[in-house]
């Protein structure tokens, strides 16, 4: 077991579903806006204690039970968007961790933080509320293409975790899967079947990214045959 210094978690947010509404009018119902927590708090197998998904369809479960999201990317987005209000918790995540991002993660990396372990399950799927919360249509856009997604977390052995805390990578199973690889994969899987077969093979995917993978591993195996 490998045992490496790897970055640090510099904020903990949550969040419980919230009626909000858009310049236009729109009501929308959303976790995405989350408060920063001071001092520790527990981790559960699914979630922090005191945070909740609106939408369970689509979030929350055991391989999204913590959404990371890099503390250096905020300054870029900063000077792209100009939201002076935009600042860690912004993009809906649970941890904000500085010293890592998507090129640098890999998909089953292992950490310890706090009491607890957790693992690197799938890439962030981005959705339309990054570009609502924020009242800006392009947002969206620009996520994917700068690849400033984020990622989620599966917990290993629930525990307390802090702000302020260092992460330890203690596990590195699968060096050929960043983040940024697999959430390209992912975005481009209908056009890369090869690719998307890769990456499927990767036991600790994510359920969610998993059954997304296998609709166009299929839809490719009956394309070859001439079934469809």
């Amino acid at each position: 077991m490998i045992s490496t210094d790897a970055g640090r978690l510099t904020a903990v947010h949550v969040g419980r579903p919230t009626w909000r509404v858009t310049p236009e009018g729109k009501r929308w119902r959303s976790s995405f806006v989350k408060q920063s927590v001071e001092g520790p708090v527990w981790l559960n197998w699914e979630h922090l204690d005191g945070d909740q998904q609106a939408d369970l369809r689509v979030h929350g479960g055991p391989d999204m039970a913590v959404l990371c999201y890099a503390a250096e990317h905020y300054p870029l987005w900063l000077e792209e968007l100009n939201l002076t209000q935009l600042g860690p918790g912004g993009f809906g995540e649970n941890f904000t961790i500085a010293g890592q991002e998507e090129r640098s993660v890999c998909l089953g990396d292992a950490y310890e933080v706090g009491e607890a372990i957790v693992q690197v399950s799938q890439p962030r799927g981005p959705c339309f509320k990054i570009s609502r919360r924020w009242n800006r249509p392009d947002l969206l856009g620009r996520v994917v293409e700068t690849g400033r997604h984020g990622w989620y977390l599966r917990v290993l052995q629930p525990g307390l975790v802090e702000a302020g805390q260092g992460l330890r990578l203690v596990d590195r199973p699968h060096p050929q899967w960043p983040v940024r690889r697999a959430a390209d994969t992912l975005q481009l899987r209908k056009r890369e079947p090869a690719a998307a077969r890769a990456l499927l093979e990767c036991e600790v995917l994510g359920a969610s990214a998993r059954r997304d993978l296998a609709k166009t591993v299929l839809r490719s195996v009956r394309l070859t045959a001439g079934t469809i």
